[in-house]
């Protein structure tokens, strides 16, 4: 990976992030650099699971890449609001 490809994936990630956080309901206990450190690892996961149902490169706009990510960073987030809770 060089290196716009891994300033993408922040920006991408912080983007990915902060829509996550929005779909899960109610209050999250985590800060944003939490949010945006999940977002990133949702936008590289969700990148390669798009690329093996071969969804990630197609004409216009990535919707379905979009949809895989944005489930991921809310899973995450929710994950780490429910561990950061339990402390």
């Amino acid at each position: 990976m060089e290196i716009d490809g891994i300033i993408s994936a922040i920006v991408i990630g912080i983007v990915i992030g902060i829509l996550g956080r929005l779909v899960v309901p109610g209050r999250q206990r985590i800060g944003i650099l939490w949010t945006i450190l999940v977002g990133i690892v949702a936008a590289l996961i969700g990148s390669a699971i798009a690329a093996s149902f071969g969804v990630a490169d197609t004409k216009g706009v990535d919707w379905v890449e979009w949809l895989i990510q944005i489930g991921l960073a809310a899973l995450g987030v929710a994950a780490l609001d429910r561990a950061r809770a339990r402390r």
